[in-house]
């Protein structure tokens, strides 16, 4: 027996089960993963981007359809609420040149082993390689190590995650149990992923090469961001902040030159070139980089020696692809349960007592800090409700 039950042992589950504990509540913690965090800690590898210090309307607002929704979970827990948070675990930490917030050692792992710490301090009952295979009426039945186990919490926090990342504990199996109970659910989809784009053998000698200082547009969405070539096509900041408008079939542009207006681009494309080659020419009047130019003769040779209509090309050069690489190589995923289905704490209308939090849910954002954010303040909200329901 346990009063409250978090099945998902990542920032959401484990903010959930500290809100919990902080509430006075005794709480079981189970995640099928062999360790806790698994997805936290590979985050962590490229430095950990915790939240972005900005104007809360304008952080609010890179939620997209989900930002009314979000908005009091990210009052109650936004990016200075992290920053404080992580410096309760002994984490310094230090704001990038465009907001992004790390801790000074840039990883993960001397956060997740405080924190763990901590919650073990206040009497968590955690338990690894615990499988969740669904509901027995109000039970909650495992398969554990030590064989099946069955379990009835007063309450129960679901963070499971969403569907990427497979091998970190992220495979969105929960949706079969949902389905097997007739618990709504959005279908998943990919976020935050690369853009597959089938190069010609000209473009080999550049995979691995960034390309930077343009400007991704897809639909509406703009990006400054950096992006990586790749022999699948192109990954990074830069086109993942595109996800939303390449699932809905949009075009792909990239400006090569996005510091300069139609007429100067003209102008300087103007000038005079001799007996130099174009390539040459590019590179001298635009500062171009190779894999830059290749990526404008990959999808636009013959080039027009006119330099009005290059210079159209140049701020608009359109990219043919083959929309977003594969559900598990995306960072993040959309759809799971819908908003509709959860009240204003979170909880499941048609099971009382059941709260989702984190990835699980269907809202989307972009990286960061967006998402890490968006997780913590779901499950501090979840574990709070939660706790609020068993103190009922």
């Amino acid at each position: 027996m346990t009063r409250a039950l978090v099945i998902g042992g990542g920032p959401a589950g484990l903010i959930a089960a500290e809100a919990l504990l902080d509430a006075g509540i005794e709480v079981t913690l189970a995640d099928h993963k062999p360790s806790l965090g698994r997805k936290f800690l590979m985050a962590g590898k490229s430095g950990l981007n915790l939240t972005r210090i900005e104007e809360p309307d304008r952080f609010q607002a890179a939620y997209g359809n989900a930002a009314d929704r979000l908005a009091p979970m990210l009052a109650r827990f936004g990016p200075e609420e992290v920053r404080i948070w992580a410096s309760t675990l002994g984490q310094a930490t230090f704001t990038g040149s465009t907001g992004r917030l790390f801790p000074v050692v840039m990883k993960a792992s001397p956060l997740l082993r405080a924190w763990l710490a901590r919650l073990d301090g206040k009497g968590l009952d955690r338990h690894a390689r615990w499988h969740w295979q669904g509901w027995d009426g109000r039970d909650v039945l495992f398969d554990t190590p030590d064989g099946p186990r069955r379990m009835t919490p007063d309450a129960t926090v679901l963070a499971l995650g969403g569907a990427s990342w497979a091998r970190l504990g992220s495979d969105g199996v929960w949706a079969t149990r949902f389905r097997e109970t007739g618990l709504p659910l959005s279908p998943f989809a990919a976020s935050n992923a690369g853009i597959s784009v089938a190069w010609s053998a000209h473009m080999a000698p550049h995979f691995g090469a960034p390309l930077k200082a343009l400007a991704f547009r897809a639909g509406d969405i703009v990006s400054r961001g950096e992006a990586i070539l790749t022999r699948h096509g192109l990954e990074g900041g830069g086109v993942y902040k595109l996800a939303p408008a390449i699932r809905e079939g949009h075009a792909l542009t990239i400006d090569l030159a996005p510091d300069l207006d139609l007429p100067a681009l003209t102008n300087r494309l103007s000038r005079p070139r001799g007996k130099q080659s174009l390539s040459n020419h590019l590179r001298k009047t635009l500062h171009l980089a190779p894999q830059a130019q290749a990526l404008l003769m990959e999808v636009a040779r013959p080039l027009p020696s006119n330099p009005a209509a290059l210079a159209q090309i140049i701020k608009a050069l359109p990219v043919p692809h083959d929309g977003l690489r594969p559900m598990d190589e995306a960072i993040s995923t959309v759809g799971g349960v819908p908003w509709e289905a959860l009240d204003a704490g979170l909880m499941l209308k048609d099971r009382p007592g059941l709260f989702c939090a984190g990835e699980m849910i269907d809202w989307d954002a972009p990286t960061g800090g967006y998402l890490i954010t968006a997780c913590l303040a779901t499950g501090l909200w979840a574990g709070e409700h939660a706790a609020r329901y068993c103190q009922r």
